[in-house]
């Protein structure tokens, strides 16, 4: 439902508030980049909320200081930051095995369980929206998933293992999750290396094209030197060929996903696991983003844990995430710290497309349940990290038995408001972007099309 007048310009005052508390300074260093980001943005609802966790987090005012299902535990739990419906597809793991979990790491942070659970149920209502689905469907899978969650958990706290609640693999994943998986295997090292990479003269190097931008000396000399400290933060098991440390070539990257706009950001070419070409690797480089739960997270200690973006990013989705990308590590350039990582041939999102099928959707919702619950329960105190020294399945487990139906209900009533919410606030920022309204980016300038021919 549209918002009164006087409502819709208070919102979009908030709203610019709050882009610009998130956004100002990259935003006045790199303007070009995000009219690409907020054109992105103003698609759809769901590709403004997927851009919006800034704004998701500043609306979450009532749980700052607690909420249900909160309390000293709870509340100071490994989450992954951005977890909405999109956000979650295949990797290949440290072990060569193909995995499907949640993705992209950029926001991971220490907080609330919840909040996690929050913006996955909004994004499921956004997405149940644009199907047609009625209101008792989307909430019917939001309690699928909610179900699926407590349940997982139950049994994590119980103590069941891998071989019990084994992750989703090849061998164990069903519908649409299994296509993702399947998809990954297709893929090869040689395509993505095509795709970004020549040869010449018997070795490999960038291509010009992809977003590739050359470097000056001293700018390849900043990011090689950035990358020896990289090699530093690698566990010792990573690489076992000294080759692969050898840098082929090195290139900055421009066109970067919707969360990434201003920050610089580079691809780096090594030698591979063997003297042939279709081995080699690329990795990126790219400068740690402030994650927009942080702004809400008061915790000094958990302030204090991270010795920069980069590094927290790093070890947020270790501990997220069972037997991460070998090549992940940090480092710091410029003084700003650096998230290094692979860029993955087997990187294959969970497509919503296809998915219209009511069915077919609860059997997908509740295996993202099932996910949530794991990640979660991965970054307890097996993490190695004293941020969160206890189990986390076992402080879930027990907040949400005091009242099960209640936690179920909870999600349903906020995804239906947020994603209400999500809508109208997608409306007021086509607004606010496509009338010049945010500072930085003037409104852009009109386009004068071609008089008709006489006749046509």
């Amino acid at each position: 439902m549209p918002l009164p007048q006087h409502d819709a310009e208070q919102r979009g005052e908030e709203i610019l508030a709050v882009f610009d508390s998130a956004f100002g300074e990259l935003l006045a260093a790199d303007p070009a980049a995000f009219r690409v980001r907020f054109r992105r943005m103003a698609a759809s609802a769901f590709a403004f909320y997927r851009g919006s966790a800034c704004l998701f987090y500043g609306d979450l005012r009532e749980e700052r200081e607690g909420g249900p299902f909160l309390d000293e535990r709870t509340g100071r739990v490994w989450i992954h930051g951005d977890l909405h419906a999109e956000n979650f597809g295949t990797y290949m793991d440290a072990t060569g095995r193909l995995v499907f979990n949640a993705n992209d790491f950029d926001e991971a942070y220490v907080g609330p369980f919840t909040w996690d659970l929050r913006r996955l149920t909004a994004s499921l209502a956004l997405i149940g929206h644009t199907k047609a689905l009625s209101d008792p469907q989307i909430s019917e899978l939001v309690r699928i998933c909610a179900a699926a969650y407590r349940e997982r958990i139950g049994a994590l706290a119980a103590g069941a293992g891998r071989e019990e609640l084994p992750p989703f693999m090849l061998d164990t994943a069903e519908g649409p999750l299994l296509e993702a998986l399947r998809a990954a295997r297709s893929l090869t090292r040689f395509s993505l290396l095509d795709s970004l990479t020549e040869v010449h003269d018997v070795e490999r190097r960038f291509g010009s094209g992809g977003g590739a931008v050359e470097l000056d000396a001293a700018a390849r000399y900043k990011v090689l030197d950035a990358f020896d400290g990289y090699l530093e933060t690698l566990p010792e098991a990573s690489l076992a060929r000294p080759d692969s440390y050898r840098v082929k070539d090195v290139v900055g990257r421009r066109g970067v996903g919707i969360g990434s706009a201003g920050l610089p950001s580079y691809n780096i070419l090594l030698e591979g696991s063997s003297d042939a070409l279709e081995n080699d690797v690329v990795i990126y480089m790219k400068q740690g983003q402030t994650p927009a739960v942080s702004r809400h997270v008061t915790d000094p200690a958990v302030r204090a844990y991270f010795r920069h973006e980069g590094h927290r990013t790093v070890i947020s989705q270790r501990a997220l995430q069972a037997h991460a990308d070998p090549w992940l590590g940090w480092t710091e350039l410029d003084g700003a710290g650096q998230l290094v990582a692979e860029v993955s041939p087997y990187a294959v999102d969970l497509d919503w497309s296809g998915l219209d099928d009511p069915a077919e959707m609860a059997a997908v919702v509740a295996d993202l349940g099932r996910a949530t619950a794991t990640m979660h329960a991965a970054a307890d105190d097996e993490s190695g990290h004293s941020l969160v020294p206890y189990s986390t399945e076992r402080a879930i487990d027990a907040a949400i038995a005091a009242d099960e139906e209640g936690f179920a209900e909870l999600l349903v009533d906020f995804a239906h408001d947020y994603a209400a919410r999500a809508r109208a606030d997608h409306m007021i920022f086509v607004d606010l972007f496509r009338n010049g309204r945010i500072p930085g980016l003037a409104a852009a300038p009109p386009t004068v099309f071609p008089a008709a021919r006489p006749g046509a």
